[in-house]
């Protein structure tokens, strides 16, 4: 089973947003008094919000007395019954319930209010629900945690307890999604990051990640993975600054659509602001100079550094940052190379994929035309064609979102599958008719007639934030990461003291052919060290050197548990050139 973002099984979900009623009866039966809130379905589950009488602290110390409830309610073989009522009906029904007679109150006069009822709960609610409690099997939910939430997210509003479930239609599927949860707590990327000495978050510098040489190593492996890959595509790499002016912003719209993510800062009488992405300055760099459509497709490339203001209750390990880079590129083309370009990009995307291990169940969605858009029909229609062929064209099958375009022109976006079926959003694909036009950054080239042409913008990436791409792939690998990215590729252990100078020696060439090697010939013993390094950096290749491998001019080479294989010995060299050929094929794995 896969969890996630996956398109949502609406039946499922109609059960699990009739748990939450379920779950809402059970609490009120518990502790009378309670004020109930909302509570919708949600990817996995359900929540419900309440707020609990001034003698009740809600705690999840709770959770085992609502679930017995909840399976008490469950067994009674209830009906959901739905009735449409007047507003003033409404009102009188939950006159005790100030949450719900504020929702009634928004309502506009003469809308449909229902309710559904089942035992004795009734609650204001739009549904659907199942037909009955026994469609819903007792065993196939679980509370799992509780939060504070301000009503209608409003920090000036009341606190109330947010009490999450997860729920499937099977014992089964929950079962296999708990064990799912607690092989992802093992491979949390935030332990990893402490136990493999990666990077460390500091709670006064929110967002922005300290990467320590183990994590910048890969950080850089990664880049420079991403540089060569680009440059054989055929872009060039560009750099813009850090800092820009608001007059630049403002005109590309950013200022007015954007400014509460951005960190601003003023210096001589003038306001700056610190880029929160890098569209923008790509334009300048196409505008400093006559352009002909002869130099069209242009391909930049930039791993550009974009800091934006976000939360800091939003923030998430490395996952979510304020300060991050992105494998980020801006192609600008005539209409007519669209489809090329972005055919081009697909074929791109699924390579990289593919060195990672995520060539399996690549999903795409194409968002189309929303209701608030910019430009003519004519013209949306046009750059939807051209995603969609560009997409058959690759061999790739699409998900149509309709409406969820952005407001200058529809994009793909591209969702990788994990080792443990979780999905993750990464690569996307936008086209934009507006940042080259004439009301917002005016980029200009002159075509085949001798006029001056507006090209069209595709902001494209493939991996995203790298920070974030690098925490997909600590929990992917659980930390066992494929030769090529490893920050340790070879670790050499003497089994003693007296052999330190071979060690180093067989350390020192491997090094000199470019690969990543420590040679361990610190006084503990050779036990604790093949211990340490196999389980907290995960080495790939643990050379262990004595007499014979000295006098042999061989190693002994232990590889890592998760090969499958177990130890070999290599004459040097042919040990080298063994290594090289994983490393320089991005082979994923050992």
């Amino acid at each position: 089973m896969l969890y996630g973002i996956m398109a949502l099984d609406e039946n499922l979900q109609t059960v699990r947003h009739s748990l939450s009623h379920v779950m809402a009866e059970a609490v009120v039966r518990l502790f009378p008094g309670t004020k109930v809130a909302i509570g919708p379905s949600i990817d996995n589950g359900f929540y419900y919000d309440f707020d609990f009488p001034a003698d009740h602290k809600a705690s999840e110390a709770d959770f085992p007395a609502i679930e017995k409830e909840m399976r008490k309610i469950l067994a009674g073989n209830h009906e959901f019954v739905r009735k449409e009522v007047t507003k003033a009906e409404a009102l009188e029904l939950f006159k005790d319930q100030p949450y719900k007679t504020e929702l009634i109150n928004d309502l506009p006069d003469g809308a449909t209010i229902t309710t559904y009822t089942q035992d004795t709960f009734t609650d204001l609610c739009r549904g659907p629900h199942v037909a009955s409690t026994k469609e819903i099997n007792a065993q196939s939910f679980k509370l799992m945690s509780l939060a504070g939430a301000y009503w209608r997210g409003d920090s000036a509003r009341p606190m109330l307890s947010r009490i999450y479930a997860v729920a499937f239609y099977k014992p089964n599927d929950l079962k296999d999604y708990l064990a799912m949860l607690a092989e992802a707590e093992k491979r949390d990327h935030r332990k990893l990051g402490v136990q493999m000495d990666l990077f460390h978050l500091d709670p006064e510098d929110p967002g922005q990640v300290f990467w320590h040489p183990n994590g910048w190593t890969m950080y850089v492996a990664l880049q420079d993975y991403m540089r060569q890959k680009v440059i054989q595509d055929g872009y060039v790499e560009v750099n813009t600054p850090a800092i820009m002016p608001r007059s630049l912003w403002e005109r590309s719209g950013h200022w007015g659509h954007y400014q509460q993510n951005m960190f601003i800062t003023e210096s001589e009488k003038r306001i700056f602001a610190v880029k929160p992405m890098n569209c923008p300055g790509a334009l300048e760099i196409f505008k400093s100079r006559t352009r002909s459509y002869k130099d069209l497709p242009l391909r930049m490339a930039e791993f550009g550094h974009c800091v934006r203001n976000e939360p800091s209750g939003t923030l998430h390990g490395i996952m979510r940052v304020r300060g991050f880079v992105q494998d980020d590129a801006h192609i600008l083309c005539t209409e007519d190379q669209i489809e090329a370009e972005v055919k081009k990009f697909c074929h791109l995307l699924v390579d990289v994929y593919k060195d990672f291990g995520f060539d399996r169940n690549l999903l795409v969605k194409l968002s189309t035309m929303p209701d608030d858009h910019v430009g003519d029909e004519a013209t949306w229609k046009h750059a939807e064609e051209a995603l969609a062929n560009a997409c058959d064209s690759a061999g790739l099958t699409y998900e149509l979102q309709p409406k969820e375009g952005a407001f200058y022109g529809p994009k793909l976006e591209f969702t990788l599958i994990d080792a443990l079926g979780r999905q993750w959003q990464c690569g996307t694909i936008q086209l934009d008719y507006q940042l080259p036009s004439a009301e917002r950054l005016d980029a200009t080239y002159i075509g085949s007639d001798n006029q001056k042409h507006h090209p069209v913008m595709l902001h494209r990436a493939v991996l995203g934030s790298l920070e974030r791409f690098l925490g997909i792939l600590i929990e992917n690998y659980a930390g066992a990461f494929p030769t090529w990215l490893h920050f340790e590729q070879v670790a050499v252990v003497p089994v003693g003291n007296d052999f330190d100078d071979y060690a180093n020696k067989v350390a020192a060439f491997l090094r000199a052919a470019g690969l990543r090697a420590n040679a361990y010939t610190d006084d503990s013993n050779m036990k604790a060290k093949i211990k340490m390094i196999s389980g907290e950096h995960k080495t790939p290749y643990i050379l262990v050197v004595g007499a014979k491998e000295r006098d042999e001019e061989t190693v002994t080479v232990r590889f890592r548990a998760s090969s499958g294989l177990e130890q070999k010995t290599f004459k040097l060299e042919d040990f080298r050139a063994y290594v090289l050929d994983k490393v320089n094929s991005h082979f994923n794995g050992i």
